[in-house]
């Protein structure tokens, strides 16, 4: 495989301001094999994850990106002169929990799993653009339906909502955290 292909794909996947996805890589190297394309990425995760560069290539939402490693936060905030990350309200996270396990979802339906109202914490993620209207429920009322959004996708470092945890996996995170505490 030629290096040139390698080093085209890591331009195009630099100079997107989203991530990159195979297909999209394969519509514009339209000479190139999808096979080599395939190859050439393989390669370029390797060689970011091997050579203990300051970026990373991430898979993330359905595609490409390039990302400064988490390693180097420290600096990085203190160049880009960032006090602290903006975090997520223990609310915003259960509501946002709840939103990506049960999607699409309403506001009535989100507040009788949590138990309480959540208008505004699902505001805040409307604004915040972790989650998106996509139409209305036909029942009465027509309450306005949610979804999580491709931000949220990488905000998590998610490729997709498949690579969420399963039930099962949350609970056996939970028994560990459990008996590590006692």
């Amino acid at each position: 495989m030629s290096k040139d292909i390698r080093s085209i794909i890591e331009a195009l996947i630099f100079v997107s301001s989203e991530p990159l996805s195979s297909a999209k890589i394969k519509e514009v190297l339209t000479d190139v094999s999808p096979e080599e394309v395939d190859q050439a990425l393989k390669e370029l995760q390797e060689i970011y994850e091997n050579n203990n560069r300051g970026l990373c290539l991430l898979q993330s939402a359905g595609g490409y990106l390039l990302a400064t490693r988490p390693e180097f936060d420290p600096w990085i905030r203190r160049l880009l002169q960032i006090e602290r990350k903006s975090r997520l309200s223990q609310a915003a996270l259960e509501t946002l929990a709840i939103i990506a396990y049960h999607q699409p979802i309403t506001s009535s339906e989100i507040a009788a799993i949590r138990g309480v109202d959540s208008t505004g914490t699902i505001k805040t993620l409307l604004e915040k653009k972790l989650i998106k209207i996509v139409g209305r429920r036909a029942s009465p009322g027509r309450p306005l339906v949610y979804r999580t959004t491709e931000k949220f996708l990488l905000y998590f470092g998610l490729n997709s909502l498949e690579d969420l945890p399963s039930e099962e996996e949350i609970a056996r995170l939970l028994e560990e955290k459990d008996i590590d505490q006692n």
